[in-house]
């Protein structure tokens, strides 16, 4: 990729991904203060740039990187007969290592 803004597209805030970060900073409590983000990343970054782009625009330190790939749903206008297919998209799950600082989704990008 030409740029590190151009890895990351922005934070993933659903439901799930809020209930991830809460069950990581749960398990901080017992001496893990680890933090999980959930990203929108680009369809052709890997995992490497995942981190290198993370750790550089965040400042902190990226203990793993998992990511997920997903289809566009088809979609069909109404009235019409005609369907069309949204763009594919990357989903990265990144995990930070012990003792960084904590890092807000309206920070995360």
């Amino acid at each position: 990729m030409n740029s590190i803004w151009d890895v990351i597209k922005g934070p993933v805030i659903t439901e799930k991904a809020l209930t991830m970060k809460d069950e990581m900073e749960s398990m901080g409590r017992a001496g893990n203060d680890r933090q999980m983000l959930t990203l929108r990343v680009a369809i052709n970054a890997t995992k490497p740039e995942i981190r290198n782009a993370v750790e550089r625009i965040l400042g902190v330190k990226v203990e793993e990187v998992r990511v997920a790939n997903y289809r566009g749903k088809e979609k069909r206008s109404p009235g019409r007969r005609q369907s069309g297919r949204r763009a594919d998209w990357k989903k990265a799950y990144v995990t930070l290592k012990s003792g960084q600082p904590s890092v807000l989704y309206e920070d995360a990008i």
